[in-house]
């Protein structure tokens, strides 16, 4: 299901986070969420996801609504005393009614596998390094069979192995469950490995949009990040980007 987007705007007090953004996400495709601290990707999820106060329009389309929404927040910070099971398992809120079902803890328990960390069912959260929290957080937003997937920064805490196979879950799984995915990412070259679009914010607006080799250039790395950057393809086309100085004066937008 789509994820249109017109005229977004969101403010935390005087402060513009997000500026008239006009975008859509579409069902199969990942779309990654790139720009520098600040820029309005955290703003942006929280909008869809009905967490922050917002002006403009976000429909949700088909029979989407926001019961059908996986949300995995930056801060994975929570409640220590609950097992990685029971965490994951209150990703089904919205299916458990009044009782756990034993179909409910199987599900469960497949995405634990599918994320390689089902050893850790049965450990509490407070004794998981942060990169293992990050997981199960992911999984407690793939429990809820969510047409729409929202996930702010899922591997920023995660080693360069599993980053990769993260990744890889995220895109198979949006490909074959034809999910509308939307992922936070900082590493530009996970980003044009992993994504099928991608959309750059500066500013609180967008300032890029299209497939990552597209918005991913030279101009928009020094105005939006202020470096300069070496640009390659691997064989297959795949764009690879490798900063190489900040910039002296970058051009303004």
């Amino acid at each position: 299901m789509s994820v249109d987007i017109q005229t977004l705007s969101v403010r935390y007090g005087a402060t513009r986070a997000l500026d008239g953004v006009t975008l859509t996400a579409k069902p199969g495709e990942v779309l990654a969420v790139l720009g520098p601290n600040g820029s309005g990707k955290s703003s942006l999820v929280k909008a869809i996801a009905g967490l922050v106060r917002y002006t403009g329009q976000i429909v949700l389309a088909g029979s989407a609504t926001r019961d059908s929404i996986g949300y995995m927040p930056q801060d994975t910070a929570t409640r220590a005393a609950l097992t990685v099971l029971e965490a994951v398992l209150l990703g089904r809120l919205g299916q458990l009614g009044l009782r756990v079902k034993p179909a409910d803890v199987e599900l469960a328990r497949q995405v634990l596998t599918e994320l390689d960390i089902a050893a850790l069912a049965g450990r509490y959260l407070g004794e998981l390094s942060g990169g293992q929290r990050q997981l199960v957080f992911l999984a407690q937003a793939l429990a809820a069979e969510p047409k729409i997937l929202l996930l702010d920064e899922p591997i920023s805490a995660l080693d360069i192995r599993h980053q990769l196979e993260v990744m890889e879950v995220v895109r198979r799984l949006t490909h074959e469950r034809v999910l509308t995915t939307l992922v936070i990412l900082h590493d530009l070259n996970i980003a044009a490995r992993f994504a099928d679009q991608a959309v750059l914010f500066h500013g609180g607006k967008v300032v890029g949009l299209g497939a990552p080799a597209d918005i991913i250039d030279a101009l928009r790395l020094a105005q939006v990040f202020g470096v300069e950057a070496a640009f390659s393809t691997t064989p297959d086309g795949r764009l690879v980007v490798t900063p190489v100085r900040p910039c002296r004066s970058p051009k303004a937008l």
